[in-house]
Protein backbone atom coordinates (compact mmCIF):
# COMPACT_ATOMS: atom_id res chain seq x y z
CA UNK A 1 0.00 0.00 0.00
CA UNK A 2 0.94 3.54 -0.47
CA UNK A 3 1.38 4.54 2.99
CA UNK A 4 3.67 1.57 3.76
CA UNK A 5 6.61 2.66 0.97
CA UNK A 6 8.17 4.95 3.34
CA UNK A 7 8.42 1.99 5.78
CA UNK A 8 10.03 -0.36 3.42
CA UNK A 9 12.78 1.85 3.22
CA UNK A 10 13.94 0.10 6.47
CA UNK A 11 15.40 -3.30 6.57
CA UNK A 12 13.74 -5.65 9.05
CA UNK A 13 16.62 -8.21 9.05
CA UNK A 14 19.27 -5.37 10.06
CA UNK A 15 16.82 -3.85 12.77
CA UNK A 16 16.19 -7.39 14.09
CA UNK A 17 19.81 -7.33 14.67
CA UNK A 18 19.83 -3.80 17.25
CA UNK A 19 19.87 -5.05 20.83
CA UNK A 20 16.48 -3.79 22.38
CA UNK A 21 13.38 -4.60 23.50
CA UNK A 22 10.61 -3.25 21.32
CA UNK A 23 8.33 -5.59 18.91
CA UNK A 24 8.35 -4.85 15.10
CA UNK A 25 5.03 -4.04 15.21
CA UNK A 26 5.33 -1.77 17.60
CA UNK A 27 8.20 -0.39 16.07
CA UNK A 28 6.07 0.27 12.63
CA UNK A 29 3.39 1.78 14.68
CA UNK A 30 5.85 4.10 16.27
CA UNK A 31 6.93 5.51 12.18
CA UNK A 32 3.66 5.72 11.26
CA UNK A 33 2.57 7.93 14.24
CA UNK A 34 6.04 9.84 13.75
CA UNK A 35 5.00 10.49 10.21
CA UNK A 36 2.51 12.44 11.59
CA UNK A 37 3.66 13.94 14.86
CA UNK A 38 6.83 14.89 12.63
CA UNK A 39 4.50 17.70 10.63
CA UNK A 40 3.81 19.11 14.31
CA UNK A 41 7.49 19.43 16.14
CA UNK A 42 10.55 17.58 16.52
CA UNK A 43 9.87 14.53 18.24
CA UNK A 44 11.81 13.40 21.54
CA UNK A 45 12.56 9.72 23.06
CA UNK A 46 13.36 8.51 26.32
CA UNK A 47 15.49 5.86 26.69
CA UNK A 48 17.27 4.85 23.36
CA UNK A 49 19.42 1.86 24.92
CA UNK A 50 20.98 0.91 21.48
CA UNK A 51 18.71 2.12 18.80
CA UNK A 52 15.91 0.24 18.42
CA UNK A 53 13.35 2.69 18.60
CA UNK A 54 15.93 5.08 17.60
CA UNK A 55 15.50 3.69 14.40
CA UNK A 56 11.58 3.83 13.30
CA UNK A 57 11.65 7.68 14.79
CA UNK A 58 14.47 8.66 13.50
CA UNK A 59 13.48 7.25 9.87
CA UNK A 60 10.20 8.68 9.89
CA UNK A 61 11.62 12.05 10.91
CA UNK A 62 14.14 12.16 8.09
CA UNK A 63 11.47 11.33 5.90
CA UNK A 64 9.79 14.34 6.95
CA UNK A 65 12.64 16.38 7.06
CA UNK A 66 12.13 16.76 11.03
CA UNK A 67 14.63 16.03 14.24
CA UNK A 68 14.54 13.25 16.48
CA UNK A 69 16.47 14.45 19.95
CA UNK A 70 17.23 11.03 21.39
CA UNK A 71 17.80 10.85 25.71
CA UNK A 72 19.90 8.17 27.31
CA UNK A 73 22.34 8.17 30.09
CA UNK A 74 23.60 5.18 28.72
CA UNK A 75 24.43 3.69 31.77
CA UNK A 76 21.26 1.12 31.82
CA UNK A 77 18.17 1.33 33.72
CA UNK A 78 17.93 -0.52 37.09
CA UNK A 79 16.85 -3.90 35.30
CA UNK A 80 19.80 -3.85 33.07
CA UNK A 81 22.71 -3.89 36.15
CA UNK A 82 25.03 -6.35 36.96
CA UNK A 83 22.65 -9.04 38.81
CA UNK A 84 19.71 -8.13 37.45
CA UNK A 85 16.87 -9.91 34.87
CA UNK A 86 17.91 -7.76 31.95
CA UNK A 87 21.69 -7.22 32.59
CA UNK A 88 24.03 -7.63 28.99
CA UNK A 89 27.76 -8.19 30.01
CA UNK A 90 28.70 -7.18 26.14
CA UNK A 91 27.11 -3.58 27.14
CA UNK A 92 29.38 -3.61 30.20
CA UNK A 93 32.39 -1.29 30.18
CA UNK A 94 34.65 -3.31 32.32
CA UNK A 95 37.27 -0.01 32.64
CA UNK A 96 34.51 1.91 34.40
CA UNK A 97 32.78 -0.62 35.82
CA UNK A 98 29.49 0.72 34.25
CA UNK A 99 27.21 -0.27 31.92
CA UNK A 100 27.83 1.84 28.76
CA UNK A 101 25.74 1.76 25.59
CA UNK A 102 26.69 4.42 23.47
CA UNK A 103 29.11 3.14 21.57
CA UNK A 104 26.71 0.27 20.52
CA UNK A 105 23.71 3.35 19.87
CA UNK A 106 26.06 5.39 17.48
CA UNK A 107 26.86 2.62 15.58
CA UNK A 108 23.53 2.27 14.85
CA UNK A 109 22.93 5.70 14.05
CA UNK A 110 25.71 5.07 11.38
CA UNK A 111 24.67 2.10 10.18
CA UNK A 112 21.00 3.27 9.22
CA UNK A 113 22.33 7.42 8.14
CA UNK A 114 20.50 8.91 11.03
CA UNK A 115 23.64 10.70 11.79
CA UNK A 116 22.16 13.88 10.74
CA UNK A 117 18.50 13.25 11.57
CA UNK A 118 19.02 12.16 15.57
CA UNK A 119 20.85 14.28 18.28
CA UNK A 120 21.93 12.26 21.16
CA UNK A 121 21.43 13.86 24.30
CA UNK A 122 23.66 11.87 27.21
CA UNK A 123 21.84 12.68 30.35
CA UNK A 124 18.86 12.04 32.71
CA UNK A 125 16.21 12.93 31.44
CA UNK A 126 14.95 15.54 33.89
CA UNK A 127 18.65 16.94 33.18
CA UNK A 128 17.98 17.78 30.35
CA UNK A 129 14.29 18.74 30.53
CA UNK A 130 15.82 21.84 33.14
CA UNK A 131 16.51 24.42 30.42
CA UNK A 132 14.29 22.83 27.64
CA UNK A 133 12.50 25.22 25.78
CA UNK A 134 11.76 23.66 22.48
CA UNK A 135 7.59 22.57 21.75
CA UNK A 136 7.32 18.85 20.88
CA UNK A 137 5.48 16.78 17.88
CA UNK A 138 5.89 13.39 19.82
CA UNK A 139 7.25 12.21 22.95
CA UNK A 140 8.12 8.43 23.38
CA UNK A 141 8.69 7.27 27.03
CA UNK A 142 10.64 4.15 27.43
CA UNK A 143 13.61 5.08 29.91
CA UNK A 144 13.35 3.89 33.34
CA UNK A 145 10.76 1.67 34.55
CA UNK A 146 10.35 2.49 37.94
CA UNK A 147 7.33 4.69 39.23
CA UNK A 148 9.73 7.59 40.20
CA UNK A 149 11.99 6.75 36.81
CA UNK A 150 8.27 7.00 34.10
CA UNK A 151 6.61 9.69 36.67
CA UNK A 152 9.62 11.89 35.77
CA UNK A 153 10.15 11.63 32.67
CA UNK A 154 6.14 12.28 32.46
CA UNK A 155 6.42 15.45 34.57
CA UNK A 156 9.21 16.68 32.99
CA UNK A 157 8.51 16.17 29.52
CA UNK A 158 4.39 16.29 28.77
CA UNK A 159 3.91 19.89 28.87
CA UNK A 160 6.50 20.49 25.70
CA UNK A 161 4.03 18.40 23.71
CA UNK A 162 2.35 20.65 21.15
CA UNK A 163 -1.96 20.88 20.77
CA UNK A 164 -2.38 17.85 18.71
CA UNK A 165 1.27 15.90 19.10
CA UNK A 166 1.51 12.96 20.60
CA UNK A 167 2.76 11.00 23.91
CA UNK A 168 3.68 7.56 23.21
CA UNK A 169 4.38 5.20 26.50
CA UNK A 170 6.23 1.77 25.98
CA UNK A 171 5.85 -1.38 28.12
CA UNK A 172 2.55 -1.06 29.37
CA UNK A 173 0.49 -4.23 31.13
CA UNK A 174 -2.73 -4.29 32.48
CA UNK A 175 -2.51 -6.84 34.01
CA UNK A 176 0.38 -7.37 36.58
CA UNK A 177 1.31 -10.80 35.84
CA UNK A 178 2.87 -9.49 32.36
CA UNK A 179 4.75 -6.92 33.13
CA UNK A 180 5.57 -4.39 35.99
CA UNK A 181 2.99 -1.71 36.33
CA UNK A 182 5.14 1.67 36.68
CA UNK A 183 4.78 2.57 33.12
CA UNK A 184 0.88 2.02 33.18
CA UNK A 185 0.58 3.63 36.22
CA UNK A 186 1.84 7.00 34.54
CA UNK A 187 -0.31 5.98 31.27
CA UNK A 188 -3.46 6.68 33.67
CA UNK A 189 -2.29 9.42 35.49
CA UNK A 190 -2.12 11.19 32.17
CA UNK A 191 -5.54 10.15 31.12
CA UNK A 192 -6.87 11.69 34.65
CA UNK A 193 -4.64 15.21 34.09
CA UNK A 194 -7.78 15.68 30.86
CA UNK A 195 -4.88 17.11 28.42
CA UNK A 196 -5.08 13.82 26.44
CA UNK A 197 -7.26 11.83 24.25
CA UNK A 198 -6.55 8.07 24.38
CA UNK A 199 -5.95 6.27 21.69
CA UNK A 200 -5.87 2.65 20.54
CA UNK A 201 -2.81 1.26 21.61
CA UNK A 202 -0.65 -1.71 19.41
CA UNK A 203 0.60 -4.06 21.79
CA UNK A 204 2.01 -2.94 24.91
CA UNK A 205 2.59 0.44 23.05
CA UNK A 206 -0.07 3.30 24.73
CA UNK A 207 -0.65 6.33 22.32
CA UNK A 208 -2.18 9.52 24.11
CA UNK A 209 -3.10 12.65 21.96
CA UNK A 210 -2.85 16.14 23.28
CA UNK A 211 -5.93 17.85 23.32
CA UNK A 212 -6.15 20.97 20.96
CA UNK A 213 -5.48 23.90 23.08
CA UNK A 214 -3.81 22.33 26.00
CA UNK A 215 0.07 23.59 27.05
CA UNK A 216 0.80 22.59 30.81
Amino acid sequence: MKEDRPFMKLNSEQIGRIKGFLDPEEGKHLFDITLIAADLGPCLEIGSYCGKSTVYIGQACKEKNSTLFSIDHHRGSEEQQPGEEYFDPELYDYKSFHMDTFPAFRQTLSLFELEDTVVPIVAKSWVAAKSWATPLGMVFIDGGHSYEAAGTDYKCWAGHIVPGGYLLIHDIFPDPEKGGQAPYDVYKLALSSGSFIELPMMKTLGVLKKQKGEMQ
